[in-house]
């Protein structure tokens, strides 16, 4: 049998992550982290379970050397193959992007509310290569912080959001990852 390793992972219709992410405030001061150049201040501890809609990898651009994956997630409706076959998913310049025909049975705003295009940050190299495995499909949990990144040249900070209901610039989540978990 030939293996195909970039070959989507296909799943029957159903909700198959029915749980919304988890945001927990951060007890007291947490010290910052630092990775080379950069500071990153937690912000909140965060698990999200969800099904991977979209990756896509980062080489060149000025946060690639400690963010080098982006996963577009969904979770709830927009875990549902009977909802997801209907959207055509794209990443772009640390964007995620998604084109639904009338045949898509959410509303523009639900989809919104059920996925978010997320930047990671992996805690050790064990855990990037277990981002770096995960195909479209995957079922995946996600523990770390969400967290604003500042580089040592004083440019302006990349920050976290912090709500499930924004869209567009700044909505995304930054995660400093700690632990990766294929369910």
């Amino acid at each position: 049998m030939v293996t195909r390793p970039f070959m989507p992972i296909t799943h029957a219709p159903g909700v198959l992550i029915p749980e919304e992410p988890q945001q927990f405030d951060i007890a007291g001061d947490s010290p910052p982290i630092q990775l080379g150049d950069w500071t990153l201040t937690p912000l909140a501890s965060y698990i999200v379970k969800a099904r991977v809609l979209a990756t896509k990898r980062y080489r060149s651009d000025p946060t690639s050397d400690i963010a080098p994956r982006d996963l577009l997630l969904g979770w709830g409706p927009m875990s549902d193959s009977a909802v997801v076959n209907t959207i055509a998913f794209r990443q772009n310049n640390r964007f995620g992007f998604w084109t639904f025909g009338s045949g898509c049975p959410l509303p523009e705003s639900e989809i919104s509310r059920h996925a978010a295009n997320t930047h990671l940050i992996p805690a050790n190299e064990s855990v990037r290569r277990r981002i770096d495995s995960l195909k479209v499909g995957s079922l995946v949990r996600l523990r770390g912080q969400l967290v604003e990144a500042r580089h040592a040249d004083g440019g302006s900070p990349w920050k976290s959001s912090l709500s499930r209901t924004d869209c567009g610039d700044g909505a995304c989540e930054i995660i400093y990852v700690e632990s990766v978990l294929e369910l």
